[in-house]
């Protein structure tokens, strides 16, 4: 066997990809070099012949390493067994069981033998395969003890499908999304805060909306405030301060000044100032905390003290090493945790318990505003229960190479890989996503404990989640650090465990499921999505076939259905080609020609449009040809159009029931064009005497009636 063989024989068994298949049909087949790269960021050794056949026989020998495996993932209904190995002529030893919530048990085994053996050393060892009983839906513990100790598995039973809104089952609804820092409102300081997620909720309610969306949350860089992509956080465990009322805030009544808060000369702003919004709201947080601090050593048995130490309780370390790492980027004056000292690298280090200790009073801080983020989300969650979804949140593909997550649980990701797609007629040369995917052999190694985590997170506040490229549970495509993303390739995720951990978190917390599913799709993905309640992302503009868009009845029913997406343009920006003056703006077209192709495209997509309006018969007398400008009937009409899909869920961007013209996020952009900075035109409060608003409302509750 040669070396080539060899490193692909390894690479195919941790999960790499041999060749992969773009949009368009075409083969791309994984050079040495790419492969190599990858195995590496995966802690695999595979530099000399010698490193290759060693890693190729420890991946090939490690099950029969494990006397139990790190975690077995079963679906409700299913055979209970878990794979045991055994040493010829050592007993299996004894078994005990402790169902979640329940007292540990002793287990009677059922051994059942198998045909597989295996030599490990001069030793013999064969599998067996343990029948446990029936067990309910949740997160147990197996444990094995033998004559040499104790080992112990994760047992997780998972619901065959996730939750579904008793509401959805007879009723198509629809709902309004808007990016939340874009929202004005007199005194909101610059941007959007969880006020105004509460105005949007109850206006949306008013409007016969049955959810609110919003993009994610998560936790970005304190220190470097321009780092503002929710997309690319520093945590997706933990949300943004600069989301926060301060006037909501309890300790607001006892800082001196706080009340001239209430005007913001920055609310007629065309764009965020993160800068100068952090800067201000980060002075009155200190004074904040220091009001909440007096009052914990005066009364440290006040409720809302208590209230504060459960939730730093409920958290644990994951809270405690986030405010570490934050702390951490302010003694360093970097989020960059790869140019700090070597000494503050690990979170377990002796360097950082000692800063702990030293600094409790900051790591106070940081855990203090993220109590305040989640009582404020809370209270807008609250006021979202009459609504037969909710909000409905988003959770980003993977966090920042900087960041507390990948800071403090390095053993997960891969740090020298980053995330992307392969070329495609949106992105010619790829795309690099700028996060660090999780690595899958790890993941399993730790029973899925950090996926667990994320989704309880994000699913704790939200009636329904977004997946962001939720073809991470089966596939991602990695492209090694400093190579360039052509020379990425597909890594493959365990499917059946991750969405099994989907459905229980799903079914736990009564969250509604949407896998964005856009771009290269894997064959069978979608299918495999919708069998288990894992709602489909359909954007109008891509639901194009043979030349022609699909007529509403051609939609899946097990679909989130929208116009445009926050990487799109609006549905005013598509129709009078905003975007393509934008991308040229950019420096996104490579000469003219390729401009004048993106035009040709997008009026034969407009004539497409009309085409597809008129064959729903809801262009009744218009006129022939397309007309220029988007006009209030023509957008009401599309709208109608997609609302009248089977789809159980349509959301409507409030960007297009305003009538914007630039799209939030331009894609393959960083310092040319104003990404997640542009906020709403107007108050939107004042939508409700908008004709445009008015009509599209008007048309999406007829046909969803």
């Amino acid at each position: 066997m040669t070396d080539d063989d060899l490193i692909f024989r390894l690479s195919r068994k941790a999960g790499i990809f041999a060749e992969y298949w773009d949009v368009r049909g075409q083969r791309h087949a994984t050079s040495r070099e790419t492969a190599q790269a990858i195995l590496a960021a995966m802690g695999i050794a595979a530099k000399t012949p010698t490193e290759i056949a060693a890693s190729l026989r420890l991946l090939e020998e490690e099950p029969w390493h494990e006397k139990l495996p790190p975690v077995a993932v079963l679906r409700q209904g299913d055979s209970a067994v878990v794979g045991v190995v055994v040493e010829d002529g050592k007993s299996a030893g004894a078994f005990r069981l402790q169902p979640e919530g329940e007292e540990m048990c002793e287990l009677r085994a059922q051994l059942d033998p198998t045909p597989q053996c295996h030599s490990l050393a001069g030793r013999n060892y064969h599998r067996v395969m343990l029948t446990l009983p029936q067990l309910p839906c949740g997160y147990h513990r197996l444990i094995r003890e033998d004559d040499d100790g104790q080992v112990e598995t994760s047992l997780i039973v998972a619901p065959r499908r996730c939750y579904l809104p008793p509401e959805l089952e007879s009723q198509r609804v629809f709902g309004i999304t808007a990016p939340l820092y874009a929202l004005r409102r007199a005194g909101n300081l610059g941007m959007g805060d969880f006020t105004d997620l509460k105005e949007l909720i109850v206006w949306s309610r008013h409007q016969g909306a049955a959810a609110a969306g919003i993009n994610p949350l998560h936790s970005l860089f304190p220190t470097q405030p321009n780092l503002v992509s929710p997309y690319s956080p520093s945590s997706r465990q933990f949300l943004n301060p600069l989301y926060l009322d301060l006037a909501q805030i309890e300790e607001f009544a006892a800082c001196d000044g706080l009340t001239s808060l209430r005007v913001s000369a920055t609310s007629d702003a065309l764009f965020v100032d993160y800068e100068a919004v952090s800067r201000l709201k980060n002075k009155f947080f200190e004074m904040l905390h220091f009001a909440f601090r007096t009052r914990q050593q005066q009364q440290p048995d006040h409720g809302r003290i208590k209230t504060y130490n459960a939730f730093v309780e409920q958290q644990g370390q994951a809270l405690r090493r986030f405010a570490l790492h934050a702390a951490l980027c302010e003694q360093f004056a970097t989020c960059d945790w790869t140019q700090w000292p070597i000494s503050y690298r690990s979170p377990d280090s002796a360097a950082c318990t000692e800063f702990s200790r030293h600094r409790a009073e900051r790591l106070e801080f940081h855990m203090y505003l993220q109590w305040l983020c989640d009582l404020q989300l809370r209270s807008a969650a609250e006021q979202a229960d009459s609504m037969a979804v909710g909000i409905y949140g988003d959770l980003a593909v993977s966090s920042s190479p900087d960041g507390a997550d990948v800071w403090g649980a390095q053993q997960l990701y891969a740090t020298d890989a980053r995330i992307g797609a392969p070329p495609d007629p949106l992105a010619e040369r790829g795309q690099e996503w700028g996060v660090v995917p999780m690595n899958p052999q790890s993941l399993r190694r730790h029973a899925y404990r950090e996926v667990i985590a994320l989704l309880r997170a994000n699913m704790r506040h939200f009636g329904a989640l977004r997946i962001d490229h939720a073809m991470e549970l089966e596939r991602l495509f990695w492209i090694p650090r400093d190579l360039p993303s052509g020379a990425g390739t597909y890594v493959a995720y365990p499917f059946s465990d991750l969405s099994a951990v989907v459905a229980l978190e799903s079914v736990r917390n009564r969250c509604l499921v949407i896998g964005e599913d856009l771009g290269t799709v894997p064959q069978g993905f979608r299918a495999a999505l919708g069998e288990q309640n894992m709602f489909s992302y359909r954007v109008l503009y891509f639901e194009v076939e043979g030349g022609r868009y699909k007529q509403p009845r051609d939609y899946p029913q097990n679909a989130a259905a929208c116009v445009s997406t926050h990487d799109l343009p609006t549905l005013r920006g598509f129709w009078e080609e905003h975007d393509i003056a934008d991308r040229l703006r950019a420096g996104q077209f490579a000469d003219d020609e390729e401009r004048l192709a993106a035009q040709r495209e997008r009026r034969k997509a407009k004539a497409a449009l009309i085409a597809a309006l008129v064959e729903a018969d809801l262009l009744p007398g218009a006129e022939p040809g397309v007309p220029l400008h988007l006009t209030v009937s023509l957008a009401a009409a599309l709208h109608q159009f997609l609302a009248r899909a089977p789809s159980r869920l349509l959301m409507i961007q409030l960007d297009d029931l305003a009538g914007e013209v630039a799209q939030i996020n331009m894609p393959g952009t960083t310092d040319t064009y104003p990404n997640w900075r542009r906020r709403i035109g107007q108050y939107w409060q004042g939508l409700d005497g908008s004709e445009l608003a008015g009509e599209i409302l008007a048309a999406v509750r007829i046909a969803r009636s």
